[in-house]
């Protein structure tokens, strides 16, 4: 003979069972959740739940696995909205929605004029490049790479595009140039611009850091890829025709379009401009190459501040001797 009550643990065990979960504050908010959340509760923790059968299950085993962690080991709050995302993967959602926001889409085009029926001219626009960027300062400025914008500054009527996320496309100016470190820094003349991105360095950098790469590649615009600093001081050769010494070389995913834009650190902050690829295909094989933020810094300032790069020169007098 089986009795029921033995089966339930007894009337006594019952109703102190009820009396448990009555005194635990937690039960009513636990209990007001769906199934699925409590589910993702139990896996943030690593919690196996594969015999719980009901809800009650669920919330008996989140609020038993709490006790086990002191009480407060993995503390769950309702009101955020549950996610079953890990700290890590916060981290990166969080500086992507941070950083995204400078982060510039650029198309040079240029004008050409079309001959109609009855000897009439219409200008069209026809495009010649595309790239990435991003905002530098409160002022408007956009950096880039310079071979994003190459063909425009051989254009008699160069037409630039940048768009920053949630604004419509804005006419650009160009500021100056450094085909030899391959930037170049563009201006916008807008209101309500997003804040710039922040500035880190690259002299204390370390290979297997973590990375993030931003920028619009095959035109899919504010693509996110991640990895690490695969090594340090690479000699890349630039559109230039001389190498740009010191590239931080990376394999967060870099194709055509994301040139120009940003090489982020795990906090968010600009530690290179993605340049260039190495690749037999033209498509991400995992070695990227990025000009080191040092030298980002002390050329676009001085583009800003005087219009090109100032290059230290040797002065030489000639002198009489008698």
């Amino acid at each position: 003979m089986v009795m029921v009550g033995t089966l339930r643990g007894g009337e006594n065990n019952d109703h102190h069972h009820h009396s448990k979960k009555k005194n635990n504050s937690d039960y009513g908010s636990l209990s007001s959740l769906s199934v699925s959340e409590l589910k993702r509760i139990l896996n943030d923790r690593g919690v196996d739940y594969r015999d719980c059968l009901e809800k009650g299950d669920l919330v008996e085993r989140i609020l038993t696995s709490q006790d086990r962690r002191g009480g407060g080991g993995g503390v769950y709050n309702v009101g955020s909205g549950m996610t079953s995302l890990s700290q890590e993967e916060n981290r990166v959602v969080n500086t992507f929605a941070r950083a995204s926001p400078s982060v510039a889409y650029i198309q040079t085009m240029s004008q050409q004029q079309l001959i109609q029926r009855g000897f009439s001219l219409k200008g069209t626009e026809v495009p010649t490049g595309a790239g990435s960027g991003f905002l530098w300062d409160d002022k408007g400025h956009i950096v880039t790479n310079y071979h994003v914008i190459a063909s425009a500054t051989k254009s008699k009527n160069p037409v630039i595009k940048v768009k920053l996320q949630g604004m419509p496309p804005q006419s650009a100016t160009i500021v100056g140039y450094e085909p030899e470190k391959d930037l170049a820094v563009l201006r916008i003349s807008t209101r309500n611009l997003p804040s710039p991105i922040d500035v880190g360095s690259s002299h204390d950098l370390v290979v297997g850091q973590n990375v993030l790469a931003i920028g619009n590649p095959f035109g899919l615009d504010y693509t996110l890829t991640t990895g690490v600093v695969s090594a340090l001081g690479r000699d890349v050769d630039g559109i230039g025709g001389r190498p740009i010494k010191g590239c931080v070389q990376t394999d967060a995913s870099i194709n055509p379009g994301n040139s120009g834009g940003p090489l982020l650190d795990s906090r968010g902050r600009l530690i290179g401009v993605n340049m260039a690829i190495y690749s037999p295909s033209g498509a991400s094989a995992g070695i990227g190459f990025s000009i080191p933020v040092d030298t980002v810094r002390r050329v676009v300032n001085q583009i800003i501040r005087n219009g090109k790069v100032v290059k230290p020169t040797l002065g030489v007098s000639k002198v009489d001797l008698k």
